[in-house]
């Protein structure tokens, strides 16, 4: 039997770190997933094409997830904007194969994390962290390693996901909605140090 484990990064370099560390833990690079906002349109569509060009192009704009995922591309999704994507939850989300450009997903990424078993509470707080610049990493773990992936997780920083759902509350958010405007650049909770 899988669990999935999901963390959400403030930075890409911990984000890429945590794909790392999962994949070292034993974790089959297709059972993890990277969903990261490209709000900031800092990886050039013209570096991603096949998946050997998407290696190369993403590992010098994305800090060298190229080799660490197959199938990275950018993807529109509603509600979110653009999105740097790999694995089978973008492809869930999608509801077609890794890889593909989404159209109308909306609220691909919550329904596809709460149809693998993630609460919808918290697959509402990762949606929007994407949507405000984060890296949510996400890997279906067999039961045995489950703790050992969260530790992974928490090791390579994740964002503290209850502080960061009462920070967002506090600025008066109480879910994802994928028609909502895209919020202020100056992100709540979110430091400055994305690559």
């Amino acid at each position: 039997m899988t669990t999935i484990v999901s963390g959400l990064f403030d930075s890409r370099a911990d984000a890429t770190n945590a794909l790392r560390d999962l994949q070292a833990l034993g974790v089959p690079r297709d059972d993890i997933s990277l969903v990261a906002s490209n709000a900031d349109n800092d990886v050039d569509a013209s570096d991603v094409g096949s998946d050997a060009g998407a290696g190369a192009g993403l590992g010098a704009a994305f800090g060298g997830l190229g080799g660490l995922l197959a199938g990275l591309g950018i993807v529109a999704i509603p509600g979110v904007g653009p999105v740097v994507a790999a694995g089978w939850l973008i492809a869930t989300a999608a509801g077609a194969a890794a890889g593909a450009v989404v159209g109308g997903a909306a609220g691909g990424i919550v329904g596809a994390l709460t149809d693998s078993g993630v609460p919808e509470r918290d697959a509402n707080v990762y949606a929007e962290g994407v949507r405000r610049g984060g890296t949510l990493v996400t890997a279906r773990v067999s039961d045995d390693k489950v703790e050992l992936a969260r530790g992974v997780l928490q090791d390579a920083r994740a964002v503290d996901l209850e502080r960061r759902r009462a920070d967002y509350e506090g600025a008066g958010w109480t879910r994802f909605d994928p028609d909502a405007p895209l919020p202020r650049r100056d992100r709540v909770g979110l430091n400055n140090d994305l690559v």
